[in-house]
This record gives structure tokens, C-alpha cells and sequence, in this order.
């Protein structure tokens, strides 16, 4: 039966074992043996990591061309409305590759949201709002790079979910084995 870690990767921490350039690795939080990530999160991303010890599924939950959504909260700058969302929800062109339309709300500031370390910059004139965002491709900072096509930079971003995968209740750092 295959091994299946959810992870909620703190902000800093490599989608790798190894650490590099400064920033840790999963070795720092992880002392499995035999389990892999099955996706990436960049170090300056938050969130939902799943390790498994199956490689088939490693490559399922990965793999673009099996459409899995993966569940984003972005932190932007400003105070878009469900109608400055529209561009996310059309195909993008990023230059090196051209965005699936993605599904996009505003949303309230997650519940039971953890501060980071270190903080977001806050700017007194600037709003900031938050936005989900799902995705059934993850190409590499492709929603920071759709969300500034917009006009709304990312600030901060979390994965929550992946597929029916969720953190729900995990903290920063936190792992739980399910079956």
C-alpha cells in the first residue's frame, strides 16, 4: 500500500531533501525514507506538499495531462473585483507558454491562516485582498506570473489544495500520514 504524506511547506523550505543556497530541504522536517514529492512549490510559496513512496501516483498528481486541480490562495496587491478576475479565467499568454483558463474568486483571508515568517511587506496606501485561484496545470510560478498579467502582484501564496488533498488544519513545518 502506498505511502502518502501531506506537508504544509513554510515559506523558505525547498520541494527537495536537500538543502541549498541557504534554504532548507525536507530533510529538515521530513525523516522518511522512500517518499518523494509529487509536484514543486517554489522556496518563496506556502502549502500543501504531498510525498509518497508510489510512483505511478507521484506521477498522477504531477502530471499536467491529468488535470488535477490544484487549489491556490494569493495575497495580491490592490482590490480587484470578481470582474478584474476575467483574464485568469480566459487563456493567458505568459510568453513561454500560454495559460489554461484557471476558476478565480475573491475571497475573505483564509480561516485559521498562519502569520508568516518573514512577514508580507505592508504598504499603508495599497490594499491587499486575497483570491482563489485553481489551477489544472502548474507550470513554474505561473499563478505569480498570471495574477501580475492582471495587474494584481502576488504577495503571498499558498496551496491548499490538490485535488481532494487539503492542509486543513496543518501547520507550517507539519505533516500527517494518511491511508
Amino acid at each position: 500500500m502506498a505511502r502518502i504524506l501531506l506537508f504544509n511547506k513554510p515559506y523558505g523550505v525547498l520541494s527537495q531533501f536537500t538543502a541549498e543556497d541557504g534554504h532548507a530541504g525536507l530533510k529538515d522536517y521530513i525523516d522518511l525514507p522512500g517518499v518523494y514529492a509529487a509536484g514543486r512549490l517554489d522556496a518563496d510559496s506556502e502549502g500543501l506538499l504531498i510525498l509518497t513512496d508510489d510512483g505511478a501516483l507521484q506521477h498522477r498528481l504531477a502530471d499536467p495531462r491529468h488535470k488535477l486541480p490544484k487549489t491556490y490562495w494569493a495575497q495580491v496587491e490592490g482590490a480587484p473585483v470578481d470582474t478584474d478576475l476575467a483574464p485568469l479565467r480566459r487563456p493567458m499568454p505568459l510568453g513561454d507558454f500560454v495559460a489554461r483558463p484557471a476558476r478565480a474568486r475573491v475571497i475573505a483571508e483564509p480561516a485559521g491562516l498562519w502569520p508568516r515568517d518573514p512577514p508580507v511587506r505592508y504598504r499603508k496606501a495599497i490594499p491587499t485582498t486575497w483570491i482563489e485561484i485553481v489551477l489544472t496545470e502548474g507550470k513554474n510560478r505561473q499563478v505569480r506570473r498570471m495574477t501580475a498579467k492582471a495587474g494584481f502582484p502576488t504577495l503571498r501564496l499558498i496551496r491548499a489544495a490538490i485535488g481532494d488533498y487539503r492542509l486543513d488544519g496543518l501547520a507550517p513545518g507539519q505533516w500527517r500520514g494518511i491511508v
